[in-house]
């Protein structure tokens, strides 16, 4: 019988057991809620479930028992769950990015994590260890690291050791902003971020700097009265020029963006891959379907029925992508940049590439007609859209055809043109059949299903907005998608079969906390999603589903994708949430994703498929590479949509006063977020604002309703504004309301009525003195 112990400490059973005493040889008593809590904060980097049974030694029917007092843990708020490892919350992650922020009395480096979110969680100090013996890069004050930390059992004193990965370029006590000049004739700079103050500017300390100018400057001791004082330190470009806005977005995410010297030596001096250990593919038309604006060409495409008898209706998919590791070689001056990039960023009016335009745009592109080296994964799919089999081949290919998406998709539709009725029958309707038996495993497996539709921003010669526009999906886009998903699985499944190590693409199931939020939610407006031990994402689509073409749909839509975990890069597996996936690995886009290269190389060393291979020392630093690649997709997120808010912006800078048909797309204490759908920018309504009423904001049911009225407003609804202030370097704006506040459904009244966490927010005019009430802003 199962010995079980359900969020109660146990008493009489277990031993407060640190790491050390569990390795124990009694292994008749199962540790208390104390001992498995302290050894999770004592081991951050071995605390998953698995590592937790190890070191207290517990097998079969104990390790269910583990798994329920975890589980009732992290209901109860005292572990919260970060990709594979349970942490205490208000705990650091073992690896995160630090802000050096000051000194100790010793002269030691102190410093603070840098995302607001991780800093959030409470308020923690890392010191940082010294470098050994000069192998280490020397960090200082100001520096933004990439660290690996540790608890300290010290009760006074920093919290954290912190041992330091990578140095951040851009040292952080210079401020990014624009150069103006006053009437008067004084210089100010206009900061880019919004919470920073102007700062003055002597022109003996411009630098040469002219107004208009983008500049990084020093700011100096503040005087008593007045403005701080800076000076300029470098000149980063003109605010005049095409490509400003992405500049400062560049700038301020510390983005590489210019190739060294000895990178570009190193291109230059690339030579076209020959066919030594590699199959002559040249034969099969394989074929490009991408973007028509596209100029780099990573992923080729095939199908054909399968010829064999035992499997009538099946598929034969052949997926090849462009052979980075032929030319990118670990160690050298090119491998460094790109790890140091991450990944390509991509702005409306630029791309930063990760690899050299030699090599992205020319060696690696699949062009058509000319030979090109690449990694192929054959897949054999029966009519049900189960994979049979699959294997990986290096070969020498030659695209036969480069086409865009609304191009193929004409051509399947009726309508083709002189370069594809060549290849419609050999080519184009093979692979739509196979698409449509990948489909019927698609679903099976059933994805989550989230219609978040996507803009682009198409800009003018000069740099400037034209129009915001909503590309369609095709069945094209979703072709390649399946494909390249496929292919993904495979390469994770074979290097798995093969015990070798590479990055995974993990994305985990909503945590408990993010469940039980949605649940109340939906319990607010009459849904309901049951408890259970394991989340699907079929169960979130059978909620999509019921929402689908009703009023509801875009909140929905919008709730469900704020519960989910976000994506990233990890050696350890926990499987892919969002496309319901047990192993999946970015192995289809190398020419702009580290991660794929890592993958290639994995492929290359564990199929004996050449000597360029993964490497004994990248296998030993793949937890601090995941780490680094992690980092860069998030820093390129942030730095794109920062991009997209300066352009509408700018673009909306005119406008001022004028009227626009947006929707809500956030709701805090102290105003709503509202979106402008036709261009995919957002702007600020502060709930003073709103009216003459009391405001309940409630994060339950993402909601602000007036305490008199019983009206309000909620994420997703549609509403009429008015734009009254704009700050385009900042890409920020402000609107006032002038839909008025909508009847709240009834669930979402009995919420308020009973008080359930909501707060009095006041907008309008202050009450009377003596009313009780404190105006809140």
């Amino acid at each position: 019988m199962a010995r079980r112990i359900s969020g109660k400490k146990s008493e009489g059973r277990g031993r407060n057991r640190t790491d050390k005493s569990a390795a124990s040889d009694d292994t008749s008593a199962l540790p208390d809620r104390d001992a498995v809590l302290r050894f999770i904060a004592e081991n951050p980097d071995r605390a998953s479930k698995r590592d937790i049974a190890k070191a207290f030694r517990l097998r079969g029917a104990d390790r269910i028992w583990l798994k329920d007092l975890l589980a009732d843990l992290q209901a109860e708020g005292l572990l919260e769950k970060r990709a594979k490892r349970l942490h205490r919350p208000g705990t650091l992650p073992p690896v995160v990015v630090l802000d050096i922020v000051s000194r100790d009395a010793d002269g030691g480096l102190l410093a603070q994590p840098s995302e607001e979110d991780v800093r959030e969680n409470g308020a923690h100090q890392v010191a940082i260890s010294p470098p050994r013996g000069g192998k280490d890069r020397v960090a200082g004050v100001g520096d933004r690291v990439l660290a690996r930390v540790f608890p300290t059992d010290s009760p006074e004193g920093p919290s954290y050791t912190g041992k330091v990965m990578k140095i951040f370029d851009k040292r952080r006590e210079s401020v990014l902003g624009v150069l103006r000049k006053l009437p008067d004739g004084s210089l100010r700079i206009e900061p880019v971020e919004r919470r920073q103050s102007e700062l003055i500017v002597e022109a003996d300390h411009a630098k040469g700097a002219e107004p208009g100018d983008l500049v990084e400057v020093a700011p100096q001791r503040a005087p008593r009265h007045g403005l701080p004082h800076a000076r300029v330190l470098n000149i980063v470009g003109s605010l005049a020029s095409e490509k400003a806005v992405s500049m400062i977005a560049l700038h301020a995410h510390d983005i590489p963006h210019v190739f060294p010297a000895e990178v570009l030596a190193e291109t230059e001096a690339a030579k076209p891959a020959t066919m030594a250990s590699r199959e002559d593919w040249r034969d099969l038309p394989l074929v490009t379907i991408d973007p028509a604006d596209a100029k780099d060409h990573d992923d080729a495409v095939h199908a054909a029925p399968d010829s064999d008898a035992a499997n009538p209706g099946g598929v034969i998919v052949t997926v090849a992508i462009a052979d980075v590791a032929a030319y990118v070689r670990t160690g050298t001056a090119l491998d460094r940049e790109a790890l140091k990039r991450g990944n390509s960023v991509y702005f409306p009016d630029r791309v930063v590439p990760m690899l050299p335009e030699r090599i992205s745009n020319d060696l690696c592109s699949l062009r058509e007609g000319e030979d090109r080296p690449a990694l192929a994964v054959r897949m054999t799919f029966a009519a049900d859209g189960r994979k049979l089999r699959h294997g990986f081949h290096r070969i020498m290919m030659r695209s036969a055809a480069r086409l865009s998406y609304p191009q193929a998709q004409a051509a399947i539709d009726g309508e083709p043109d002189a370069k594809t009725q060549p290849v419609l029958k050999t080519v184009l309707e093979p692979l739509w059949a196979a698409y449509g038996v990948l489909g019927r495993g698609r679903e099976k497996r059933q994805p989550l299903a989230l219609d978040l539709p996507e803009r682009k921003i198409l800009l003018k010669d000069d740099g400037t907005v034209d129009r915001v526009v909503v590309p369609d999906r095709l069945d094209a886009h979703r072709l390649i998608e399946e494909f390249m998903i496929q292919a993904n699985v495979c390469a994770a499944e074979t290097l798995e079969a093969k015990k070798q190590a590479l990055v995974y693409r993990i994305h985990d199931a909503p945590s408990l906390a993010k469940q039980e939020s949605l649940r109340e939610f939906l319990k607010s407006i009459g849904m309901s999603l049951a408890r259970g031990p394991q989340m699907r994402p079929a169960q979130f689509n059978a909620i999509l589903d019921r929402v689908r073409d009703s009023d509801e749909e875009t909140l929905v839509n919008e709730v469900v994708l704020r519960s989910q975990s976000q994506a990233e890069y990890s050696p350890g597996n926990i499987g892919h949430f969002g496309l319901n996936l047990h192993r999946y690995a970015h192995f289809t886009s190398p020419i702009r994703r580290y991660a794929d290269l890592i993958v290639h190389r994995a492929l290359i060393a564990a199929l004996g498929l050449g000597k360029d291979g993964l490497t004994a020392d990248e296998e030993a630093r793949l937890e601090d590479t995941a780490a680094l690649i992690s980092a860069a997709e998030r820093r390129a997120m942030a730095a794109e949509r920062d991009t997209v808010d300066r352009l509408v912006a700018e673009h909306l800078s005119g406008r001022r006063g004028e009227e626009f048909e947006a929707r809500i797309s956030g709701v805090t204490k102290a105003g709503l977020f509202v979106r402008l759908p036709d261009y995919g920018a957002d702007g600020f309504i502060l709930v003073s604002s709103l009216g003459d009423d009391y405001y309940l904001y409630d994060e339950t049911t993402h909601s602000l309703v007036g305490e008199r009225s019983g009206k309000g407003y909620r994420l997703g609804d549609a509403a009429d504004v008015r734009l009254i202030e704009v700050a385009p370097l900042a890409g920020a704006m402000r609107f006032e309301m002038l839909s008025d506040p909508r009847e709240m459904p009834m669930a979402v009244r009995s919420y308020h009525k009973a008080g359930r966490k909501g707060r009095r927010l006041q907008s309008g005019p202050p009450r009377r003195a003596g009313s009780g009430r404190a105006r809140r802003r």
